[in-house]
Protein backbone atom coordinates (compact mmCIF):
# COMPACT_ATOMS: atom_id res chain seq x y z
CA UNK A 1 0.00 0.00 0.00
CA UNK A 2 1.40 3.42 -0.92
CA UNK A 3 2.15 5.62 2.07
CA UNK A 4 1.63 9.32 1.48
CA UNK A 5 2.25 12.38 3.61
CA UNK A 6 2.62 16.14 3.36
CA UNK A 7 4.67 18.09 5.84
CA UNK A 8 6.89 21.09 6.31
CA UNK A 9 9.27 19.29 8.66
CA UNK A 10 11.72 16.52 7.85
CA UNK A 11 11.50 12.80 7.26
CA UNK A 12 11.70 10.49 10.21
CA UNK A 13 14.87 9.19 8.50
CA UNK A 14 16.35 12.71 8.48
CA UNK A 15 15.69 13.57 4.83
CA UNK A 16 14.05 16.84 3.86
CA UNK A 17 10.54 16.82 2.36
CA UNK A 18 10.46 17.01 -1.43
CA UNK A 19 9.89 20.46 -2.87
CA UNK A 20 8.15 21.14 -6.16
CA UNK A 21 11.50 21.18 -7.95
CA UNK A 22 12.47 17.87 -6.32
CA UNK A 23 9.21 16.29 -7.49
CA UNK A 24 9.79 17.53 -11.05
CA UNK A 25 13.36 16.24 -11.15
CA UNK A 26 12.31 12.84 -9.79
CA UNK A 27 9.46 12.55 -12.30
CA UNK A 28 11.77 13.43 -15.21
CA UNK A 29 14.40 10.89 -14.21
CA UNK A 30 11.85 8.07 -13.80
CA UNK A 31 9.24 8.80 -16.48
CA UNK A 32 8.71 6.11 -19.12
CA UNK A 33 7.91 8.86 -21.63
CA UNK A 34 11.38 10.30 -21.12
CA UNK A 35 12.99 6.89 -21.50
CA UNK A 36 11.11 6.27 -24.75
CA UNK A 37 12.08 9.68 -26.14
CA UNK A 38 15.70 9.19 -25.08
CA UNK A 39 15.74 5.89 -26.96
CA UNK A 40 14.42 7.64 -30.06
CA UNK A 41 17.10 10.31 -29.70
CA UNK A 42 19.65 7.50 -29.46
CA UNK A 43 18.36 6.17 -32.80
CA UNK A 44 18.85 9.65 -34.29
CA UNK A 45 22.44 9.70 -33.03
CA UNK A 46 23.09 6.34 -34.67
CA UNK A 47 21.53 7.57 -37.92
CA UNK A 48 23.77 10.65 -37.87
CA UNK A 49 26.88 8.53 -37.38
CA UNK A 50 25.83 6.29 -40.27
CA UNK A 51 25.26 9.34 -42.50
CA UNK A 52 28.74 10.66 -41.71
CA UNK A 53 30.34 7.31 -42.55
CA UNK A 54 28.39 6.98 -45.79
CA UNK A 55 29.35 10.48 -46.88
CA UNK A 56 33.09 10.36 -46.15
CA UNK A 57 34.24 6.74 -46.02
CA UNK A 58 34.23 3.92 -48.60
CA UNK A 59 32.56 0.59 -48.16
CA UNK A 60 35.15 -2.17 -47.69
CA UNK A 61 34.58 -5.90 -47.89
CA UNK A 62 36.72 -9.00 -47.91
CA UNK A 63 36.05 -12.58 -48.93
CA UNK A 64 37.69 -15.96 -49.12
CA UNK A 65 36.81 -19.35 -50.54
CA UNK A 66 38.07 -22.91 -50.52
CA UNK A 67 36.80 -25.89 -52.50
CA UNK A 68 37.76 -29.25 -53.99
CA UNK A 69 37.10 -29.91 -57.64
CA UNK A 70 36.47 -33.51 -58.74
CA UNK A 71 36.58 -34.42 -62.39
CA UNK A 72 37.45 -32.26 -65.32
CA UNK A 73 38.68 -28.73 -64.63
CA UNK A 74 41.08 -26.10 -65.95
CA UNK A 75 44.60 -25.99 -64.58
CA UNK A 76 45.26 -22.34 -63.52
CA UNK A 77 48.96 -22.70 -64.38
CA UNK A 78 48.68 -24.13 -67.92
CA UNK A 79 45.10 -23.14 -68.72
CA UNK A 80 44.46 -26.66 -70.01
CA UNK A 81 41.88 -29.25 -69.03
CA UNK A 82 42.85 -31.82 -66.42
CA UNK A 83 40.93 -34.64 -64.80
CA UNK A 84 42.77 -34.68 -61.49
CA UNK A 85 41.14 -33.77 -58.19
CA UNK A 86 42.24 -30.24 -57.28
CA UNK A 87 41.99 -27.91 -54.29
CA UNK A 88 41.40 -24.19 -54.78
CA UNK A 89 41.71 -21.40 -52.20
CA UNK A 90 41.29 -17.67 -52.86
CA UNK A 91 41.25 -14.29 -51.08
CA UNK A 92 39.94 -10.91 -52.17
CA UNK A 93 39.51 -7.40 -50.79
CA UNK A 94 37.40 -4.67 -52.40
CA UNK A 95 36.39 -1.09 -51.67
CA UNK A 96 33.87 1.20 -53.30
CA UNK A 97 32.70 4.76 -52.89
CA UNK A 98 30.07 6.90 -54.58
CA UNK A 99 31.57 10.09 -55.97
CA UNK A 100 28.33 11.73 -57.05
CA UNK A 101 24.74 10.66 -56.42
CA UNK A 102 22.85 13.91 -56.60
CA UNK A 103 24.29 15.15 -53.30
CA UNK A 104 22.25 12.47 -51.57
CA UNK A 105 24.96 11.69 -49.02
CA UNK A 106 25.48 15.37 -48.17
CA UNK A 107 21.76 16.03 -47.80
CA UNK A 108 21.32 12.88 -45.72
CA UNK A 109 24.08 14.14 -43.46
CA UNK A 110 22.25 17.44 -42.97
CA UNK A 111 18.94 15.65 -42.49
CA UNK A 112 20.42 13.37 -39.84
CA UNK A 113 21.89 16.36 -38.01
CA UNK A 114 18.49 18.03 -37.99
CA UNK A 115 16.79 14.79 -36.92
CA UNK A 116 19.14 14.60 -33.93
CA UNK A 117 18.29 18.20 -32.99
CA UNK A 118 14.58 17.35 -33.31
CA UNK A 119 15.01 14.37 -30.99
CA UNK A 120 16.82 16.43 -28.39
CA UNK A 121 14.19 19.16 -28.62
CA UNK A 122 11.39 16.62 -28.27
CA UNK A 123 13.06 15.47 -25.06
CA UNK A 124 12.72 19.04 -23.79
CA UNK A 125 9.06 19.05 -24.81
CA UNK A 126 8.37 15.82 -22.96
CA UNK A 127 10.24 17.17 -19.95
CA UNK A 128 8.14 20.35 -19.99
CA UNK A 129 4.89 18.35 -20.22
CA UNK A 130 5.94 16.22 -17.26
CA UNK A 131 6.92 19.27 -15.19
CA UNK A 132 3.65 21.07 -15.88
CA UNK A 133 1.61 17.99 -14.94
CA UNK A 134 3.63 17.54 -11.75
CA UNK A 135 3.22 21.24 -10.90
CA UNK A 136 -0.56 21.05 -11.23
CA UNK A 137 -0.72 17.87 -9.15
CA UNK A 138 1.63 19.32 -6.52
CA UNK A 139 -0.46 22.46 -6.11
CA UNK A 140 -3.60 20.35 -5.84
CA UNK A 141 -1.98 18.44 -2.98
CA UNK A 142 -0.97 21.66 -1.24
CA UNK A 143 -4.46 23.10 -1.77
CA UNK A 144 -6.24 20.15 -0.16
CA UNK A 145 -3.66 19.97 2.61
CA UNK A 146 -4.44 23.59 3.49
CA UNK A 147 -8.17 22.83 3.29
CA UNK A 148 -7.64 19.91 5.67
CA UNK A 149 -5.82 22.16 8.13
CA UNK A 150 -8.61 24.72 7.96
CA UNK A 151 -11.35 22.16 8.54
CA UNK A 152 -9.40 20.50 11.36
CA UNK A 153 -9.10 23.87 13.07
CA UNK A 154 -12.81 24.50 12.53
CA UNK A 155 -13.66 21.13 14.08
CA UNK A 156 -11.72 22.13 17.18
CA UNK A 157 -13.47 25.50 17.25
CA UNK A 158 -16.92 23.92 16.76
CA UNK A 159 -16.25 21.38 19.51
CA UNK A 160 -15.22 24.18 21.88
CA UNK A 161 -18.34 26.17 20.99
CA UNK A 162 -20.53 23.13 21.63
CA UNK A 163 -19.00 22.62 25.06
CA UNK A 164 -19.58 26.26 25.90
CA UNK A 165 -23.23 26.15 24.78
CA UNK A 166 -23.82 22.97 26.74
CA UNK A 167 -22.52 24.72 29.85
CA UNK A 168 -24.65 27.80 29.12
CA UNK A 169 -27.70 25.55 28.70
CA UNK A 170 -27.05 24.10 32.13
CA UNK A 171 -26.95 27.65 33.53
CA UNK A 172 -30.13 28.57 31.69
CA UNK A 173 -28.39 31.07 29.43
CA UNK A 174 -28.99 29.16 26.17
CA UNK A 175 -31.81 27.03 24.88
CA UNK A 176 -31.59 23.39 23.90
CA UNK A 177 -32.17 24.43 20.27
CA UNK A 178 -28.89 26.34 20.32
CA UNK A 179 -27.09 23.25 21.57
CA UNK A 180 -28.63 21.07 18.85
CA UNK A 181 -27.62 23.62 16.24
CA UNK A 182 -24.06 23.56 17.57
CA UNK A 183 -24.01 19.75 17.42
CA UNK A 184 -25.20 19.90 13.81
CA UNK A 185 -22.50 22.45 13.04
CA UNK A 186 -19.83 20.19 14.57
CA UNK A 187 -21.06 17.21 12.55
CA UNK A 188 -20.97 19.31 9.39
CA UNK A 189 -17.38 20.38 10.12
CA UNK A 190 -16.30 16.82 10.78
CA UNK A 191 -17.94 15.64 7.56
CA UNK A 192 -16.16 18.34 5.56
CA UNK A 193 -12.86 17.48 7.24
CA UNK A 194 -13.21 13.82 6.27
CA UNK A 195 -14.03 14.71 2.65
CA UNK A 196 -11.07 17.10 2.48
CA UNK A 197 -8.75 14.42 3.86
CA UNK A 198 -9.99 11.95 1.25
CA UNK A 199 -9.41 14.45 -1.55
CA UNK A 200 -5.96 15.22 -0.17
CA UNK A 201 -4.96 11.55 -0.19
CA UNK A 202 -6.37 11.13 -3.69
CA UNK A 203 -4.39 14.08 -5.07
CA UNK A 204 -1.22 12.89 -3.35
CA UNK A 205 -1.71 9.48 -4.95
CA UNK A 206 -2.00 11.14 -8.36
CA UNK A 207 1.20 13.07 -7.73
CA UNK A 208 2.98 9.86 -6.73
CA UNK A 209 1.79 8.17 -9.93
CA UNK A 210 3.05 11.06 -12.07
CA UNK A 211 6.42 10.85 -10.35
CA UNK A 212 6.63 7.04 -10.69
CA UNK A 213 7.20 6.95 -6.95
CA UNK A 214 7.80 3.43 -5.55
CA UNK A 215 4.56 2.04 -4.15
CA UNK A 216 6.27 0.63 -1.06
CA UNK A 217 7.97 3.88 -0.02
CA UNK A 218 6.65 6.92 1.77
CA UNK A 219 6.24 10.09 -0.25
CA UNK A 220 6.62 13.22 1.86
CA UNK A 221 6.41 16.64 0.23
CA UNK A 222 6.81 20.16 1.47
CA UNK A 223 3.51 22.02 1.39
CA UNK A 224 5.04 25.47 1.55
CA UNK A 225 3.78 27.92 -1.05
CA UNK A 226 6.41 29.89 -3.03
CA UNK A 227 7.46 33.10 -1.32
CA UNK A 228 4.99 34.50 1.19
CA UNK A 229 1.94 33.64 -0.90
CA UNK A 230 -0.85 32.05 1.06
CA UNK A 231 0.52 33.17 4.41
CA UNK A 232 -1.69 36.22 4.75
CA UNK A 233 0.64 38.43 2.69
CA UNK A 234 -0.24 39.51 -0.83
CA UNK A 235 2.39 38.11 -3.24
CA UNK A 236 4.14 40.37 -5.71
CA UNK A 237 2.24 40.29 -9.00
CA UNK A 238 4.40 42.99 -10.62
CA UNK A 239 6.85 42.34 -13.45
CA UNK A 240 4.49 40.80 -15.97
CA UNK A 241 5.84 40.12 -19.42
CA UNK A 242 3.83 41.67 -22.22
CA UNK A 243 2.15 39.43 -24.76
CA UNK A 244 4.14 40.93 -27.65
CA UNK A 245 7.49 40.23 -26.00
CA UNK A 246 6.56 36.66 -25.14
CA UNK A 247 5.14 35.94 -28.61
CA UNK A 248 8.29 37.22 -30.32
CA UNK A 249 10.49 35.07 -28.12
CA UNK A 250 8.30 31.97 -28.43
CA UNK A 251 8.20 32.12 -32.23
CA UNK A 252 12.00 31.94 -32.24
CA UNK A 253 12.58 29.49 -29.38
CA UNK A 254 9.47 27.38 -28.84
CA UNK A 255 10.35 23.67 -29.33
CA UNK A 256 7.27 23.01 -31.46
CA UNK A 257 8.06 25.88 -33.82
CA UNK A 258 11.70 24.83 -34.08
CA UNK A 259 10.75 21.24 -34.85
CA UNK A 260 8.27 22.36 -37.53
CA UNK A 261 10.98 24.56 -39.07
CA UNK A 262 13.48 21.71 -39.08
CA UNK A 263 10.96 19.38 -40.68
CA UNK A 264 10.46 21.98 -43.42
CA UNK A 265 14.23 22.23 -43.96
CA UNK A 266 14.47 18.44 -44.26
CA UNK A 267 11.61 18.34 -46.74
CA UNK A 268 13.42 20.87 -48.92
CA UNK A 269 16.64 18.87 -48.73
CA UNK A 270 14.80 15.70 -49.73
CA UNK A 271 13.29 17.57 -52.69
CA UNK A 272 16.75 18.74 -53.79
CA UNK A 273 18.03 15.19 -53.51
CA UNK A 274 15.16 13.85 -55.61
CA UNK A 275 15.84 16.45 -58.34
CA UNK A 276 19.57 15.78 -58.47
CA UNK A 277 19.02 12.03 -58.59
CA UNK A 278 17.61 12.49 -62.09
CA UNK A 279 21.23 13.09 -63.16
CA UNK A 280 23.86 10.36 -63.71
CA UNK A 281 25.68 8.97 -60.69
CA UNK A 282 29.41 8.27 -60.53
CA UNK A 283 31.23 5.74 -58.36
CA UNK A 284 34.70 4.26 -57.99
CA UNK A 285 35.68 0.74 -56.95
CA UNK A 286 39.05 -0.89 -56.31
CA UNK A 287 40.04 -4.41 -55.39
CA UNK A 288 42.79 -6.97 -54.80
CA UNK A 289 42.69 -10.76 -55.11
CA UNK A 290 44.97 -13.79 -55.03
CA UNK A 291 44.60 -17.58 -55.02
CA UNK A 292 46.26 -20.91 -54.30
CA UNK A 293 45.68 -24.40 -55.70
CA UNK A 294 47.20 -27.88 -55.66
CA UNK A 295 46.45 -31.51 -56.54
CA UNK A 296 45.98 -33.43 -53.28
CA UNK A 297 47.58 -36.89 -53.33
CA UNK A 298 49.31 -36.26 -56.68
CA UNK A 299 53.04 -36.09 -57.19
CA UNK A 300 52.87 -32.82 -59.07
CA UNK A 301 55.38 -30.10 -58.31
CA UNK A 302 53.70 -26.75 -57.70
CA UNK A 303 54.82 -23.54 -56.05
CA UNK A 304 54.31 -23.45 -52.28
CA UNK A 305 51.42 -21.57 -50.71
CA UNK A 306 53.37 -18.37 -49.97
CA UNK A 307 54.76 -18.11 -53.49
CA UNK A 308 51.39 -18.75 -55.15
CA UNK A 309 49.70 -16.13 -52.96
CA UNK A 310 52.36 -13.62 -54.02
CA UNK A 311 52.47 -14.59 -57.68
CA UNK A 312 48.71 -14.80 -58.22
CA UNK A 313 47.98 -11.32 -56.89
CA UNK A 314 45.84 -9.01 -58.98
CA UNK A 315 44.48 -5.47 -58.50
CA UNK A 316 41.92 -3.39 -60.25
CA UNK A 317 40.36 0.06 -60.15
CA UNK A 318 37.05 0.85 -61.79
CA UNK A 319 35.05 3.99 -62.44
CA UNK A 320 31.41 3.55 -63.32
CA UNK A 321 28.61 5.87 -64.31
CA UNK A 322 24.93 5.07 -64.06
CA UNK A 323 22.64 7.08 -66.34
CA UNK A 324 18.90 6.96 -65.63
CA UNK A 325 17.17 6.73 -68.99
CA UNK A 326 13.71 5.40 -68.31
CA UNK A 327 12.42 3.93 -65.05
CA UNK A 328 8.69 4.33 -65.62
CA UNK A 329 8.84 7.97 -64.43
CA UNK A 330 9.69 6.86 -60.89
CA UNK A 331 12.21 9.69 -60.54
CA UNK A 332 9.72 12.32 -61.69
CA UNK A 333 7.05 10.89 -59.41
CA UNK A 334 9.46 11.03 -56.49
CA UNK A 335 10.20 14.69 -57.22
CA UNK A 336 6.48 15.45 -57.33
CA UNK A 337 5.90 13.70 -53.97
CA UNK A 338 8.79 15.57 -52.37
CA UNK A 339 7.48 18.87 -53.72
CA UNK A 340 4.09 18.12 -52.17
CA UNK A 341 5.86 17.26 -48.92
CA UNK A 342 7.48 20.71 -48.95
CA UNK A 343 4.07 22.33 -49.41
CA UNK A 344 2.68 20.26 -46.55
CA UNK A 345 5.56 21.09 -44.19
CA UNK A 346 5.30 24.78 -45.10
CA UNK A 347 1.63 24.78 -44.17
CA UNK A 348 2.35 22.90 -40.93
CA UNK A 349 5.10 25.38 -40.04
CA UNK A 350 2.80 28.34 -40.64
CA UNK A 351 0.03 26.67 -38.63
CA UNK A 352 2.41 25.91 -35.76
CA UNK A 353 3.55 29.52 -35.62
CA UNK A 354 -0.05 30.68 -35.51
CA UNK A 355 -0.95 28.12 -32.83
CA UNK A 356 1.98 29.10 -30.63
CA UNK A 357 1.22 32.82 -31.00
CA UNK A 358 -2.40 32.15 -30.03
CA UNK A 359 -1.36 29.95 -27.10
CA UNK A 360 1.03 32.60 -25.81
CA UNK A 361 -1.54 35.39 -26.03
CA UNK A 362 -4.09 33.18 -24.31
CA UNK A 363 -1.56 32.26 -21.61
CA UNK A 364 -0.75 35.93 -20.96
CA UNK A 365 -4.45 36.77 -20.87
CA UNK A 366 -5.11 33.88 -18.47
CA UNK A 367 -2.22 34.97 -16.27
CA UNK A 368 -3.49 38.54 -16.07
CA UNK A 369 -7.01 37.33 -15.39
CA UNK A 370 -5.76 34.96 -12.71
CA UNK A 371 -3.74 37.79 -11.11
CA UNK A 372 -6.83 40.01 -10.97
CA UNK A 373 -8.93 37.15 -9.57
CA UNK A 374 -6.35 36.40 -6.89
CA UNK A 375 -6.09 40.07 -5.95
CA UNK A 376 -9.83 40.18 -5.36
CA UNK A 377 -9.88 36.80 -3.59
CA UNK A 378 -7.09 37.95 -1.30
CA UNK A 379 -8.94 41.12 -0.33
CA UNK A 380 -12.18 39.22 0.19
CA UNK A 381 -10.42 36.69 2.44
CA UNK A 382 -8.99 39.46 4.63
CA UNK A 383 -12.42 41.07 5.02
CA UNK A 384 -14.10 37.73 5.79
CA UNK A 385 -11.34 36.92 8.29
CA UNK A 386 -12.01 40.15 10.15
CA UNK A 387 -15.76 39.55 10.02
CA UNK A 388 -15.30 36.00 11.34
CA UNK A 389 -13.18 37.16 14.26
CA UNK A 390 -15.78 39.77 15.21
CA UNK A 391 -18.58 37.21 15.05
CA UNK A 392 -16.52 34.76 17.10
CA UNK A 393 -16.26 37.36 19.87
CA UNK A 394 -19.99 38.06 19.65
CA UNK A 395 -20.69 34.34 19.89
CA UNK A 396 -18.60 34.08 23.04
CA UNK A 397 -20.58 36.98 24.53
CA UNK A 398 -23.91 35.47 23.47
CA UNK A 399 -24.76 38.38 21.19
CA UNK A 400 -25.52 36.26 18.10
CA UNK A 401 -27.19 32.91 17.50
CA UNK A 402 -25.47 29.70 16.47
CA UNK A 403 -26.98 29.98 12.99
CA UNK A 404 -25.54 33.46 12.48
CA UNK A 405 -22.14 32.26 13.69
CA UNK A 406 -22.28 29.24 11.36
CA UNK A 407 -23.08 31.51 8.42
CA UNK A 408 -20.09 33.74 9.24
CA UNK A 409 -17.87 30.67 9.59
CA UNK A 410 -18.99 29.26 6.23
CA UNK A 411 -18.32 32.59 4.51
CA UNK A 412 -14.83 32.69 6.01
CA UNK A 413 -14.05 29.12 4.97
CA UNK A 414 -15.23 29.74 1.44
CA UNK A 415 -13.16 32.91 1.22
CA UNK A 416 -10.05 31.03 2.35
CA UNK A 417 -10.67 28.24 -0.18
CA UNK A 418 -11.30 30.76 -2.96
CA UNK A 419 -8.08 32.59 -2.09
CA UNK A 420 -5.96 29.46 -2.27
CA UNK A 421 -7.65 28.29 -5.46
CA UNK A 422 -7.04 31.66 -7.12
CA UNK A 423 -3.44 31.70 -5.91
CA UNK A 424 -2.55 28.31 -7.35
CA UNK A 425 -4.25 29.09 -10.65
CA UNK A 426 -2.21 32.29 -10.86
CA UNK A 427 1.05 30.47 -10.05
CA UNK A 428 0.42 27.90 -12.80
CA UNK A 429 -0.59 30.51 -15.39
CA UNK A 430 2.44 32.59 -14.50
CA UNK A 431 4.71 29.53 -14.87
CA UNK A 432 3.31 28.84 -18.36
CA UNK A 433 4.06 32.40 -19.50
CA UNK A 434 7.58 32.18 -18.10
CA UNK A 435 8.08 28.90 -19.92
CA UNK A 436 7.09 30.47 -23.23
CA UNK A 437 9.63 33.19 -22.46
CA UNK A 438 12.44 30.67 -22.18
CA UNK A 439 12.48 29.73 -18.47
CA UNK A 440 12.03 25.99 -18.01
CA UNK A 441 9.49 24.90 -15.43
CA UNK A 442 12.08 23.15 -13.29
CA UNK A 443 14.20 26.31 -13.14
CA UNK A 444 11.41 28.66 -12.06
Amino acid sequence: MMILACTATVYASGQNPMTLRDCMAYAISNSTKMRIQQAETGDAQIARRSAILRAFTPGISGSTYAYYNFGRSIDPETNTYVTETSFHNGYSLSAGMTLFDGFSAVNNLKISKTALAIGQTQEKQVEADICLAVMEAYYNVVYYKRICDIYDAQVVTARTALSRLQRQEELGQKSHADVVQAEADLSDRQYNAINAANMYRDQLSKLADLMFWPVDQELVISCEIPGQAGNGVMPDLIGHLSATDVVDYALSHDPGVKIAGWNLDNARRELNTAVWQLLPSLSVNAGWSTSYFNYPGQDIQLDPFRDQIRNHQGEYIQFSMSIPIYNRLQGQDNVARKRNAVRKMTAQFDQKQRDVASEVRRAVQDRDGAAAAYDQAYRKARIQEEAYQLNAKKMEQGLISAIEYQTATNDYLKAQADEMDALFKYLIKQAVVRYYNGIEYINQ
